[in-house]
């Protein structure tokens, strides 16, 4: 990797513009998950040990270039001390300098930078003004790479830049998965929709050896092989598009594997009665919600011959009992053979996310990405303005 770490940068005595993702879920006042935060804290603990002085840089929702005062990031300031053990001094931008200058072996937050018109434009000027207020750039912000902003583009080409340990870890597993990878090579591509994954899909097929497709997403190709998907969510307009990356995972010599049976219902409810019948099978009047027991013993084996799974999207309609149980079934095998030793799994995007932790999987994967939108424009082969940055992909 061409990208600097932590472990190559003179820290001491430096004041470390850390660009961090803290966007955190709130409600009544606080925050109600964590997961973003505590994984900032290696970090952020490396960077005081070295002598430096963390200067945080985050967003916080959308303000679009506003002060926005239900935007602050105040509202963090507990659950970052909590995490930290010790105060946190918090600044606007303006009073940056000044409270910057006063903190020894403090962690500094400054004010949501999102509330700068210039963060989302990449301005220039407010990439300098950033720059003026610390020695060295870290980035541990992966998912916010893939946005060419001032604190994530800009100023990393104003000081000396580095990953911090979550981007770097977060690169090394992507890198495992899809760079460099031990094969074979499985993808799992799940969800609602084609449309959304046209260009996930037509990068995986060249750099994988088997592709799973489930949810919404497989009914779309059922239908473009001829089959009735009944009232299914389907995007019959995308039938040529199924096709022709069918074309291209053949010439590839990548096997897509569909559902060879499903579980259909006529209603979208918790317990609703289904049944499991063929794939070619759907009846007119019922709906696909999820993949059945022949399809995951399929899944099961072909993660068994794998060396490496990577998996975004679930398999049906997770969120509702009985048709989370392909999704958990399949994401359990993944567990298992992990936990053994036998495959690197790597996982990302928020029904993903979601769907491994309802399954009790996630903590057997190699690893969970948080990011959401950087994790599928990576699996797309674009490249991130945040990570081409750092001097990497």
């Amino acid at each position: 990797m061409a990208w600097k770490t932590l472990d190559q940068m003179d820290l001491n005595g430096k004041r470390v513009l850390t660009r961090v993702d803290i966007n955190v879920p709130v409600e009544d006042g606080r925050v109600t998950d964590t997961t973003r935060i505590d994984r900032i804290v290696p970090t952020v603990q490396d960077i005081l040990a070295a002598g430096g002085t963390p200067i945080l840089i985050a967003h916080f929702g959308r303000p679009k270039g506003q002060v926005v005062p239900e935007m602050s990031l105040a509202i963090t300031l507990p659950a970052l001390e909590a995490a930290f053990g010790q105060p946190v001094k918090f600044t606007t931008l303006d009073d940056a300098a000044d409270a910057i200058a006063f903190a020894k072996n403090q962690v500094v937050l400054i004010e949501n930078i999102r509330f700068e018109p210039g963060e989302e434009t990449n301005d220039p000027a407010l990439a300098a003004r950033l720059a003026e207020l610390g020695d060295v750039y870290c980035n541990d912000a992966f998912s916010a790479a893939h946005r060419a902003h001032a604190s994530t583009t800009g100023l990393a080409q104003l000081r000396p830049a580095c990953a911090g340990r979550l981007m770097a870890a977060e690169l090394g597993a992507l890198e495992a998965a899809l760079g460099d990878p031990k094969r074979p090579v499985v993808a799992v591509v799940g969800g609602a929709k084609v449309s959304t994954k046209l260009d996930l899909l037509g990068n995986l097929v060249g750099k994988v050896d088997h592709l799973v497709i489930g949810g919404g997403m497989a009914n779309t190709f059922l239908a473009a092989q001829g089959h009735g998907v009944g009232t299914s969510l389907c995007e019959h307009d995308l039938a040529d598009t199924a096709r022709d990356i069918l074309g291209k995972a053949a010439d590839a010599g990548c096997e897509i594997i569909l559902p060879t049976d499903v579980v259909v219902a006529r209603e979208f409810a918790a317990g609703a009665a289904n049944e499991t019948v063929a794939a070619t099978a759907c009846p007119d009047d019922a709906m696909i919600l999820d993949a059945g027991a022949e399809s995951v013993a399929k899944i099961g084996e072909v993660f068994a011959a794998a060396k490496t799974v990577i998996w975004n999207g679930p398999l049906g309609a997770f969120e509702i009992e009985p048709f989370d149980k392909a999704t958990n079934a399949a994401a359990q095998a993944a567990a298992t053979l992990t936990k053994m030793g036998k495959l690197t799994s790597v996982a990302g995007g928020g029904d993903t996310v979601a769907a491994l932790n309802q399954a009790g999987a996630a903590d057997d994967f190699t690893y969970i990405s948080t990011a959401g939108g950087a994790f599928l424009e990576w699996m797309e082969g674009k490249t991130l303005p945040g990570v081409a940055a750092l001097g990497g992909k």
